[in-house]
């Protein structure tokens, strides 16, 4: 069985639900985001939470960058998720799950409701960002840091009423190699040949399409947060 990292939609966004990207620091406070999740946030079984719009399964989604253009990555039709099949994406990223609790933190999360899982103390989505990113899609070698950057948010189908992403940029001065090539393909990219492609119909993941018109200024982070 399977369980994933959810936060209640009414406490993450108590006053309207947004659409996109919503930069931290418009209206936007990182440091109350993360504490809502602590708070708020809890595991569910993936297969209740993939059907309860009320709750989001918060996704770290990491746009990988070097020398100014970005990781595009391509997923195969071996894929375990055959809506992500052919899509391209610029994100890497995945569930936050519940062995991404530091450890003191992570005795006895289990349950498929809020009554039967334990309040988080500390923040589960560093750990996961490493796992997915650094030990499961990519091989990174050099020195790189990380920024985030803001929550994406789309409840305009029904994969994005579920989910919401918190949007972060790796940047690496080194080599980045997919590990599953059974699974994904990827490229470094410019971000004016993202947007050529996005333009002219190439098949992004809606997360990712989202985010191609933002680059530019994504891709100058304003605060490193781990290296």
């Amino acid at each position: 069985m399977e369980f994933v990292f959810v936060v209640p939609r009414e406490q993450l966004f108590p006053e309207h639900y947004p659409h996109g990207v919503v930069f931290f620091g418009e209206g936007l406070d990182e440091a109350q985001v993360r504490a809502t999740w602590c708070e708020h946030g809890f595991f569910v079984e993936r297969a209740y939470a993939e059907r309860t719009p009320s709750l989001k399964q918060v996704i770290p989604y990491t746009v990988v960058t070097r020398g100014g253009e970005v990781l595009l990555l391509t997923r195969t039709k071996r894929g375990g998720d055959a809506r992500l099949h052919d899509k391209l994406s610029i994100g890497v990223g995945g569930h936050v799950e519940p062995h991404d609790l530091p450890a003191r933190d992570s005795d006895g999360v289990s349950g498929s409701s809020p009554k039967d899982s334990r309040r988080l103390l500390r923040d589960p989505v560093p750990n996961a960002t490493r796992r997915e990113v650094l030990e499961e899609e990519l091989a990174v070698t050099g020195s790189w840091t990380l920024a985030t950057v803001g929550l994406l948010n789309d409840d305009s189908n029904a994969v994005g009423a579920v989910h919401v992403g918190l949007v972060q940029v790796l940047e690496v001065e080194g080599d980045v190699q997919v590990r599953e090539l059974d699974t994904l393909q990827g490229s470094f990219v410019t971000p004016e040949e993202l947007r050529r492609q996005l333009a002219t119909g190439a098949n992004f993941e809606t997360w990712s399409s989202l985010l191609v018109e933002h680059l530019d200024r994504m891709l100058k982070p304003t605060r490193a947060v781990m290296a």
